[in-house]
């Protein structure tokens, strides 16, 4: 059986989603999203020892805890589990080669951000003695918030010329499950969704209830991105 090493580092957590890329078919669902956190990451590791953050440390140590709860999902799968439900439209439907790899990715980020990064956002503060209303915590969150806005829109413009090559209807379909996602907004109800999970962090049945309710509608959402319409170019 294949040891998972646990990342410690932003480097760690780099080498790790190369690694899952070098051994998933590019076809592959996640390979998508994999692909495009990638790029996240290494833009993010890269401010961290430019200083373009407040706390460094801080948002390091956020990012493994966050790039933790991705592995975990593709560790299970690997093993025949199965991963948290937000995660189940990605893997359930990582084979099917009608939804496009923008789909994928986007479904990805959204399990990744509306669901798993609020955790991590408390696990890190429990962690460190820090709070979510501690202003350089926000100000960092926001500073990543540039980050991933222009990966996303670069990443949305690699396959504007394809969707424009579709049938009217076609690409009217597509077009309203693309856009029916954004990073930016699910970033900012991801925040919001931080501060309930920290003020229930003491109370295990509002904990639970909220958890509970969060992975049905995040799963939601992501069953909506992954709706086939038409195969994308070859």
């Amino acid at each position: 059986m294949k040891v998972t090493q646990i990342p410690g580092s932003v480097e760690d957590v780099i080498r790790r989603m190369r690694a899952i890329k070098d051994e998933l078919d590019p076809r592959d669902g996640v390979a998508s999203f994999n692909n495009m956190y990638l790029r996240v990451t290494e833009l993010v590791g890269q401010q961290i020892t430019e200083g373009f953050f407040a706390d460094a440390a801080f948002v390091e140590r956020l990012d493994v805890i966050f790039a933790r709860l991705y592995f975990d999902a593709v560790d299970a799968a690997e093993h025949g589990k199965r991963p948290n439900p937000v995660w189940w439209p990605v893997f359930d439907s990582r084979a099917d080669r009608t939804v496009w790899p923008l789909q994928f990715a986007l479904a990805g980020m959204n399990a990744h951000i509306n669901h798993d990064l609020a955790s991590a956002v408390v696990e890190t503060c429990k962690e460190r003695g820090a709070t979510p209303d501690t202003k350089p915590v926000h100000a960092d969150y926001l500073r990543v918030n540039e980050l991933l806005s222009k990966i996303e829109s670069e990443v949305r413009a690699e396959y504007e010329p394809a969707l424009l090559k579709l049938s009217t209807k076609d690409a009217e379909a597509l077009k309203h499950i693309l856009t029916g996602f954004s990073i930016a907004r699910a970033r900012d109800t991801a925040w919001a969704t931080t501060q309930i999970l920290w003020r229930q962090r003491n109370n295990r049945v509002l904990l639970g209830m909220t958890e509970r309710t969060l992975e049905e509608t995040v799963g939601t959402t992501g069953r909506m991105l992954v709706t086939p319409v038409v195969p994308p170019p070859k």
